[in-house]
């Protein structure tokens, strides 16, 4: 009964932070606007609120909130909180695919639309060749291992940085700029097309991931004790292997690395409410969305006009508040 009163309470709380920070970053940013411009602003006006502001708002919020799910998903399957998509591998795959497009193609053909789309098509498709090839070598007669899978996920993560390094080292300055820029998560050219592509992937994959809440409760007792209650752990962990590497690819395709988001919010959401995933996997995503919106709204105001990447934001919130919480559970809340 307790559980539940804290599960209602942190709902409530998030829900009602949602809309609020909604609607504090439709009026702030470079131009503030008022309640008013709203309904009865200038043509001006309603182009910043209705092709810049809404479509990053939404962006961002989608993008959160598929982050967080997916780390919650990896947290649970390899029983492992400190766990995170991009130790996988994929969010480095296609770093460095996209990282070599732009340096490699852009570079060499010049700019243009249909180079532009290439971009988040070479990362989506970089972060899926990185999976299948994880899979492929984690693969054995029992099954996917997860310290197999982890430790190749680091590999691959040492050879994109490595290769991303070189391609950096090579381009021109302008080329530098963007790729650094892109790295620290850029969600400045957010568009509706981008909006319509990540609610299709939260509408397809998110309630799938939810549907295995129940399995992943228990896996948690270890593969022995699922193969015994009936689960299949090959099938189980292939899919959902497969699934958040596809939501973390679709988003690093779109709006480039953001760090901190995966690993600390299912931490804090489990922290506060307990570690039932039939809770935790959607309050992660409704609480993805809302600190990566914060984040978003500190990265437009705390420098304006100027503008911070999004990913710096994070590892600042991220970095300390994922320390507070280690601290946290050392002093009587059990270890991580």
């Amino acid at each position: 009964m307790r559980n539940v009163r804290m599960n209602t309470r942190f709902l409530i709380v998030v829900l009602t932070l949602l809309p609020l920070m909604m609607l504090l970053s439709l009026l702030h940013g470079s131009a503030a606007l008022s309640l008013s411009d709203l309904w009865s602003g200038s043509d001006l006006t309603r182009r910043i609120l209705y092709e810049l502001r809404l479509p990053r708002i939404l962006v961002v919020m989608l993008c959160g909130g598929l982050l967080a799910i997916s780390g919650a998903v990896v947290q649970a399957l390899f029983r492992n909180p400190l766990a995170d998509p991009g130790l996988i591998g994929v969010a480095g795959g296609a770093a460095l695919a996209a990282v070599a497009w732009q340096v490699v193609v852009s570079t060499t053909l010049g700019a243009g639309l249909l180079l532009s789309a290439g971009m988040p098509v070479a990362a989506f498709l970089g972060g899926m060749l990185v999976t299948f090839l994880v899979i492929h070598i984690a693969r054995n007669a029992s099954g996917i291992s997860s310290l197999t899978l982890l430790l190749t996920g680091i590999a691959i993560n040492a050879v994109a940085g490595a290769g991303i390094a070189a391609l950096k080292y090579v381009s021109d300055s302008m080329t530098l700029r963007q790729v650094t820029f892109w790295l620290m998560g850029n969600v400045q050219t957010a568009s509706w097309w981008a909006v319509l592509l990540l609610l299709l992937i939260s509408i397809v994959f998110v309630p799938m991931l939810i549907r295995h809440a129940a399995p992943l409760n228990i896996m948690l007792l270890g593969e022995q004790q699922a193969l015994l209650l009936g689960i299949n752990v090959v099938e189980t962990q292939r899919r959902l292997v497969i699934i958040t590497a596809l939501i973390v690819g679709a988003v690093v395709s779109m709006v480039g690395l953001i760090g901190f988001v995966g690993l600390v919010v299912p931490h804090l959401v489990r922290l506060i409410n307990g570690p039932d995933n039939r809770f935790l996997l959607p309050m992660s995503f409704l609480s993805g969305a809302l600190l990566l919106l914060m984040a978003d709204l500190v990265a437009r105001n705390v420098a304006a006009p100027a503008e911070l990447p999004i990913g710096l934001i994070t590892a600042l919130i991220g970095g300390p508040l994922f320390l507070f919480m280690i601290t946290y559970r050392q002093r009587g809340r059990g270890i991580c």
